[in-house]
C-alpha cells in the first residue's frame, strides 16, 4: 500500500519537479536491498523469544487408548480368550533449575539481535547514500548536457564565421576547418553527455522505480558548511566507536564470546524441578487368571539431576570451534574499526577539498561572467570580435559545470563522514532537501550577467 501511494504522488507530479525527500522515500519502498534487511531484522528479533524458552518451564500432556487381545493358560485352567482394554495420560511440568547453558544462550540471542539491528541501520544508511548519489548524478548530468550544449552553439558559430571569412577572402581555409573541427567535436562531447544523463537517470530508475521529469536542483545561493567539528581525528575517533559495520562486528564478537561460554556450559549439571499428574485404567491383566479393572491417579513432584560425563569428546570440540570463531570475530572487530577510521578520515578530506573547489570555482565563475559581458560590449563597440564571445561563455558554461559537480559533491561526502561516524539519518536528507528548488527557466549564468 504504501509503495502505491508513493507511486501515486510521484506520478501526480511527472509534470513538476520531484526533490530529495520524495525520491528517498520512493526507495525505501522500492529497494529490494533495503526490504531483505528489514525483513532480515525482523528475523533476528524472534531470537530472543527462542532462547527465552530455555530458561521457562515447559509443559507436555502425554496419553495412549489400547486394546489387547491375547491367549492365556493358567495352571489347572483350560486355555481362555481373553481381551483387555487399557489406557493412560500424564501431564508433566519441568521448571530449569541450574542450566547455564540456556543462560548463555539467551545472552548470545541478545548480542545477535544488537548485530541484526546494527547491520539494518548500515542498510538504512545506504540507501540514504544511493538515493543521494543517484539524485545527485542525474543533476551534474543535466549540468553537462547544459554546459555540452552551450559549446556546441559556441563552436558552430565559430565554424559560420571562419566559413563566412574564407568566402570573404579574409580568412584561410585552414582555419575553416579546424573551426568545423572543434564543432563536430563539441556535437560528440553533447553526445556523450546524453548519455551519461540517460545513464544516470536509468541507474535512478532503477533504485526508485520511475524517474519524475525534472528534479528539484540547488539554489543559486546555497551553501556547504564546514564539518563539525572541524577535525579529522574526532570524526575517525568516532567512527571507530559508532560505526554501523562496528558495531555490527562487536555485536558478532559478544556472540561468539557467548557461545564460548555455552560451549563450555555443556560440561556442568543440571537441575530441573518437575511434576506430574496423570492416570490410568485397565480393565483386566493378562498375568492373572481373574478379571478385575483398575483405576489409578498419581501426582509426583521431584528434582531430577543431570551430570554429563562423556560426550564422545563433541563437547570439547565445540568449545574449541567456539574460541577459534571468536578470535576471528575479534579480528574481523579490528578491522572494521581501521577501515571506519580510515573512511571517516577520506570523507573528511573529500569535504573539505569540495568546499575549496567551490570556492575557488565560485570566484572563476564571477570572473567568467564578468568576461562574458565584457567581451559582449567590446564586441557593440566593434574592439571584440564574434569568436571571443563565445570563446568567453564557452569557458563560462564549463566553469559553472563543474561548480555544481563540486556542490553537489561536497553534500555527498558529507553524508558519506555522517555515515562513517555512524549518525547518518533521515534529518540529514531533510536538511539538504530544502536546499532544493525547482529551477526557473532563467538560468543563474543569465541572472548573474545581469547582476553586473
Amino acid at each position: 500500500m504504501r509503495r502505491f501511494a508513493l507511486g501515486l504522488l510521484l506520478a501526480c507530479r511527472a509534470a513538476s519537479s520531484a526533490d530529495l525527500m520524495e525520491v528517498y522515500n520512493l526507495a525505501l519502498a522500492n529497494d529490494p536491498t533495503f526490504e531483505a534487511a528489514r525483513h532480515t531484522l525482523e528475523a533476528a528479533r524472534q531470537k530472543l523469544p527462542q532462547a527465552r524458552a530455555g530458561l521457562l518451564p515447559t509443559i507436555n500432556l502425554t496419553g495412549n487408548d489400547g486394546k489387547t487381545r491375547a491367549n492365556a493358560t493358567f495352571t489347572g485352567i483350560p486355555e481362555a480368550a481373553r481381551d483387555i482394554q487399557a489406557w493412560t495420560w500424564t501431564v508433566q511440568l519441568t521448571q530449569p533449575l541450574i542450566r547455564l547453558q540456556n543462560v548463555f544462550a539467551y545472552t548470545e540471542s541478545e548480542s545477535l539481535v544488537l548485530q541484526a539491528e546494527a547491520q539494518f541501520a548500515q542498510a538504512e544508511q545506504d540507501l540514504i547514500i544511493k538515493a543521494a548519489q543517484a539524485y545527485f548524478d542525474v543533476l551534474v548530468a543535466e549540468e553537462a548536457v547544459t554546459a555540452a550544449d552551450a559549446q556546441v552553439k559556441a563552436m558552430q558559430e565559430q565554424w559560420k564565421q571562419a566559413k563566412r571569412g574564407y568566402e570573404m577572402g579574409i580568412a584561410a581555409i585552414t582555419d575553416a576547418h579546424e573551426a568545423k573541427s572543434k564543432a563536430e567535436l563539441a556535437r560528440s562531447q553533447h553526445v556523450a553527455a546524453l548519455n551519461d544523463l540517460e545513464t544516470k537517470r536509468s541507474e535512478l530508475e532503477r533504485l526508485v522505480g520511475e524517474v519524475p521529469s525534472r528534479l528539484a536542483a540547488l539554489r543559486p545561493l546555497s551553501t556547504t558548511v564546514r564539518p563539525q567539528p572541524d577535525d579529522a581525528l574526532a570524526w575517525a575517533a568516532q567512527a571507530k566507536e559508532n560505526n554501523a559495520a562496528v558495531r555490527a562486528q562487536k555485536a558478532a564478537f559478544e556472540t561468539a564470546d557467548a557461545e564460548v561460554s555455552r560451549n563450555r556450559a555443556e560440561h556442568l549439571p543440571t537441575l530441573d524441578w518437575t511434576a506430574s499428574h496423570g492416570s490410568n485404567f485397565s480393565s483386566g491383566s493378562l498375568t492373572t487368571p481373574s478379571d478385575y479393572t483398575s483405576r489409578v491417579r498419581s501426582t509426583q513432584t521431584g528434582v531430577q539431576l543431570t551430570i554429563p560425563i562423556f560426550s564422545g569428546g563433541a563437547s570439547s570440540a565445540r568449545v574449541a570451534e567456539a574460541i577459534a570463531n571468536r578470535d576471528k570475530a575479534r579480528a574481523q572487530l579490528e578491522e572494521a574499526r581501521c577501515k571506519a577510521g580510515a573512511d571517516a578520515r577520506q570523507a573528511y578530506a573529500a569535504v573539505v577539498n569540495s568546499l575549496s573547489q567551490i570556492e575557488a570555482l565560485s570566484a572563476a565563475v564571477e570572473s567568467g561572467a564578468s568576461a562574458v559581458k565584457g567581451n559582449r560590449i567590446g564586441y557593440k563597440m566593434g574592439i571584440r570580435i564574434n569568436s571571443d564571445v563565445l570563446s568567453a561563455e564557452q569557458q563560462l558554461y564549463a566553469t559553472e559545470r563543474d561548480l555544481a559537480k563540486a556542490r553537489y559533491e561536497a553534500l555527498l561526502q558529507g553524508l558519506k563522514l555522517k555515515a562513517a561516524a555512524g549518525i547518518l539519518a533521515e534529518s540529514d536528507l531533510a536538511t539538504i532537501n530544502v536546499q532544493l528548488a525547482e529551477r526557473s527557466t532563467t538560468s543563474a549564468r543569465e541572472e548573474r550577467l545581469a547582476r553586473r
